[in-house]
């Protein structure tokens, strides 16, 4: 599975409520080992998602309990089969296409501090 734009905007934000505290990821090892999204789920969390609590949830799974996972599945058969020489070729071909990426999305203004709401006004994505 690829990451999406939706995916990294998400991410992104998650990462500002961890480095602010108002998140935090658990990792959960009774019974099925997992991560879990703790702490504050109001109505700032819903505002600086841009989505209802459900879907910071479902995102959240999608992202911890399905991508981010299956991608070290993938890395543990392939070098079971094939050993670890290719990895540091690999690392490299992903920051290009990270470093890519990131240029398309300043390029296109996806990269900004803002966006606007639905009645046409600028809001500030830093701000609870």
């Amino acid at each position: 599975m690829k990451l999406t734009e939706k995916d990294a905007e998400f991410l992104t934000r998650l990462r500002e409520l961890l480095d602010e505290k108002g998140l935090s990821i658990e990792f959960r090892t009774d019974g099925i080992k997992r991560f879990v999204l703790k702490k504050n789920y109001g109505l700032t969390i819903e505002r600086r998602f841009g989505m209802t609590r459900q879907g910071v949830r479902w995102r959240f799974q999608r992202l911890f309990g399905e991508i981010y996972p299956s991608t070290y599945e993938t890395l543990l058969f392939i070098e079971s089969n094939f050993g670890t020489g290719l990895r540091s070729q690999a690392m490299e071909i992903a920051r290009q296409r990270a470093e890519a990426r990131q240029e398309a999305l300043k390029q296109r203004g996806l990269l900004s501090s803002k966006r606007t709401t639905n009645d046409g006004q600028h809001e500030n994505r830093n701000q609870p």
